[in-house]
């Protein structure tokens, strides 16, 4: 593992990366912000403690990589025809199709999505936070000089969601049902994307937000399996509790404030006469508040087993723990909060 100083330069040279690519005007320029990203992340994967680090490396280099080798090929096959160095209109309706593609796969949109729950397995929390949150914002950004409402982007859309909330279904690892909650979260996002020019970035920050403190939560508890939730230390039942409230949150249920970007979207896309599409997303989400409550189960049990060598101590986590209560208080009173902002306005 990088020491302190180390990754913070990564750290650094991992958001220059994004925000390169993100304000580049030209399409060169915005692939090379992509590939300091990606060099300045894979450092950052690396630990030796993790037997399964190397493979999910490894995995997530070579998936990138082609990713990055295919966006630069086709944009410099498409320039042959027309002036796409620059972040212009296109002419012709496939181009933003196919210039889409590799940046959905850099994503893990559905159905680009298979090398992402194998690299997330041999992640830490932290990276995984980083490859849920950061590792997205430059490919969502860069597509939204370019996708159109078509029959190609609904598909994806719709796969996306249907595959995060089945994948996860028959899941015990806590790390895979993060992953498949994020590629059902990245198909709304892409909804977002085709119906606001900036309601995309409104879900994407309040997302971040709460998948952060979920992993905060879970990190606190030491948990990476749905088993481990019913044996954690009665203690640390505010810690069970901040993880219960911030799930729920991550699933869009109301008053939460994870349910106020998923009711700004749906509201937009039945302006845009989209009715069928955002019932099959609600019908999603739904799928995946299963699972959600899956691993909150043991969060409003009144009488549950604690085996007596559970004798972890939380006493010494006092910081973390107060990170995570106040990460925990803006998912329960974020909507709320904007609901008397917007009445006071």
């Amino acid at each position: 593992m990088p020491s302190n100083s180390t990754k913070i330069l990564l750290l650094t040279t991992l958001v220059s990366g994004v925000l390169v690519a993100v304000s580049s005007n030209s399409w060169f320029g915005a692939w090379m912000g992509l590939e300091v990203n990606l060099m300045s992340f894979i450092p950052l994967m690396s630990n030796t403690k993790n037997m399964y680090n190397t493979e999910a490396s490894l995995k997530y280099f070579i998936v990138q990589v082609l990713a990055s080798a295919t966006l630069l090929f086709m944009v410099v096959m498409k320039t042959l025809a027309e002036d796409l160095f620059s972040l212009a209109f296109m002419e012709t309706s496939y181009t933003p199709m196919i210039i889409c593609t590799p940046l959905m796969l850099k994503s893990g949109a559905a159905p680009f999505h298979w090398w992402f729950p194998g690299v997330m397995e041999g992640l830490s929390w932290e990276n995984c936070g980083l490859l849920m949150t950061v590792q997205k914002a430059a490919p969502l950004m860069l597509m939204s000089y370019l996708i159109e409402i078509n029959v190609f982007t609904s598909s994806i859309i719709l796969t996306s969601t249907v595959m995060g909330a089945i994948g996860g279904l028959n899941q015990t690892s806590m790390r895979k049902i993060m992953t498949y909650s994020s590629i059902n979260h990245t198909g709304w996002m892409l909804a977002a994307l085709i119906t606001g020019d900036n309601l995309w970035l409104t879900y994407f920050m309040i997302y971040s937000t709460l998948v952060l403190t979920v992993l905060s939560a879970i990190k606190l508890s030491s948990v990476s399996f749905i088993n481990q939730t019913l044996l954690t230390n009665k203690e640390a039942m505010l810690t069970k509790f901040m993880m219960f409230t911030s799930l729920l949150s991550l699933g869009g249920l109301p008053p939460f404030l994870g349910f106020l970007p998923k009711w700004i979207v749906i509201q937009e896309m039945i302006v845009n006469k989209m009715t069928p599409m955002a019932t099959i997303m609600v019908i999603t989400s739904l799928i995946t508040l299963y699972y959600y409550l899956k691993i909150s189960y043991s969060s409003f049990m009144i009488l549950s087993e604690e085996p007596k060598w559970n004798l972890q101590s939380h006493k010494n986590k006092t910081s973390k723990k107060i990170s995570a209560m106040i990460m925990s208080s803006i998912s329960l009173t974020g909507m709320l909060m904007c609901s008397i902002m917007v009445g006071m306005i």
